[in-house]
């Protein structure tokens, strides 16, 4: 366990080989919500070259929802970082920028994970093919761009 910020520290020793995260939103175009942070995380990944694998249900997919910039990101009130248990640690009416969630874009995301198989790369294609069903995952145009556990 660690603070998410030491995770560039150990990033950088080379102490991590993989990194998994969740999502509460996936868009057609493979972009990913999830809680913030996530973004950051992928970027570092990247850097040090560790793949970034998004794990998550194929119901968390959203083919309706064409692309991250389409997703609305919830905005929490300011007093979650500006106080703690209700004692103030900044003067009162001090602004905060508080997300709950960030979105990472597709070509940060080695693979999306789900329970119809694996989306590499996560695009609207094999995004596509996962949300399809078990039925169209194992036909030939599923097979060029989805694999599939056990095969």
């Amino acid at each position: 366990m660690l603070a998410d910020s030491a995770a560039a520290s150990l990033l950088a020793a080379g102490a991590v080989d993989l990194i998994l995260t969740g999502a509460d939103r996936i868009a057609a175009d493979g972009s990913v919500a999830n809680k913030v942070g996530t973004y950051g995380l992928a970027v570092l990944a990247r850097h040090h070259r560790v793949p970034f694998v998004v794990v998550a249900p194929v119901s968390t997919i959203d083919l309706d929802t064409p692309d991250g910039a389409a997703i609305e990101v919830e905005h929490r009130p300011a007093e979650e970082v500006t106080s703690l248990a209700g004692v103030p640690l900044a003067p009162a009416g001090t602004p905060a920028y508080n997300p709950a969630f960030d979105v990472t874009p597709p070509a940060l995301i080695t693979a999306i994970v789900t329970e119809q198989g694996v989306a590499k790369p996560p695009a609207a294609g094999t995004l596509r093919v996962l949300t399809a069903g078990s039925s169209n995952a194992d036909g030939p145009v599923a097979a060029a761009y989805v694999e599939r556990w056990g095969s």
